[in-house]
């Protein structure tokens, strides 16, 4: 079954954006866009939309290796936002971007309220489709302590990006925390335009013969299929809180085939994020598409649409 044909079934509308499919590649996955295209076969109709690396005010050379680690059924990262700076992705990296074969969401990092603002604002006046905030970082004013983590401190953070920004706003909601959907609610009355749920949740992996971390950070974040049942979860919690204002979410933690996208969107996403998944196959995404197409055929669905939220939650 080839995509090129039944491509109208996966078409879909998130934040005013049309996309050609209902995948998204996820930051830190495919560099600022350019790396997906080295691999040849990919398609740049396989995918809605892309978002590019997390980028800081100013450059940032990352963490000290050993910065991944592979586990049973994921990944462990720790790069620790590594970066050129908005000023050269803004100037130098997003005029190379072909905006006419897909949509880029730009990614937003800061240790601070005022980095986050001067950073959004920067791709406010620029190409960019849309606006990605990372709220896992730590806050130095505040101790350290994550944004995302803190469903307060991720409010003022979405106010003050919202302000800085007419494009559409993406909050990026962290696992790691204690209310997800207290959280989701505060964003959406501070603001925010969509949700990408979920970040990676925060895990170690141990050298026996060093006795040490094998992450030199000593700890880093799970991504890969490991974490898709808590994906699913928080998928489904935040979904309940976004249904009544028509918020849409990139459903993201483990997808790397059909079914597993699949679960998301019955789960409450609207669009699903793939990103560890290219790792264990860089060319998973048309078999994804045409996966979810002989899905749609198999149960007389017209559109992807209309398996979204469908989730049938047993009485209890």
């Amino acid at each position: 079954m080839s995509l090129k044909i039944n491509n109208n079934k996966l078409k879909l509308e998130f934040c005013g954006l049309e996309l050609t499919s209902p995948l998204v590649l996820l930051s830190g996955c495919v560099g600022f866009g350019e790396e997906y295209t080295r691999i040849e076969g990919f398609s740049n109709q396989d995918i809605g939309a892309v978002c590019l690396k997390g980028t800081t005010l100013q450059p940032r050379f990352g963490n000290s290796p050993h910065r991944l680690a592979e586990t049973p059924d994921g990944m462990l990262n720790a790069i620790g936002l590594q970066n050129p700076g908005v000023d050269v992705v803004v100037n130098e990296i997003l005029p190379n971007l072909d905006f006419s074969e897909t949509r880029f969401i730009a990614n937003v990092s800061g240790s601070t309220i005022e980095e986050y603002v001067e950073v959004t604002l920067r791709f406010d006046d620029s190409p960019i489709d849309a606006i990605e905030i990372n709220i896992s970082c730590p806050n130095v004013k505040e101790g350290g302590v994550a944004f995302g983590n803190d469903p307060d401190m991720s409010a003022r953070v979405v106010a003050a990006c919202r302000a800085a920004t007419s494009k559409p706003l993406i909050t990026k909601l962290s696992p790691n925390q204690t209310d997800i959907k207290l959280n989701a609610k505060l964003c959406i009355e501070a603001g925010s335009d969509a949700f990408a749920v979920i970040n990676t949740v925060m895990g170690m992996a141990i050298n026996i013969e060093t006795k040490q971390p094998t992450i030199h950070n000593n700890q880093g974040g799970l991504s890969g299929p490991a974490i898709k049942p808590i994906a699913l979860l928080k998928v489904h919690e935040v979904y309940q809180v976004c249904k009544p204002y028509n918020i849409p979410i990139i459903g993201q933690g483990g997808i790397v085939n059909a079914t597993d996208a699949i679960e998301f969107l019955i789960a409450g996403a609207t669009t699903v994020g793939v990103g560890t998944g290219l790792y264990y196959d860089p060319l998973c995404c048309e078999k994804i598409n045409d996966g979810i197409v002989d899905y749609l055929d198999k149960n007389s669905h017209q559109h992807v649409r209309e398996i979204i939220g469908s989730l049938l939650v047993h009485s209890t």
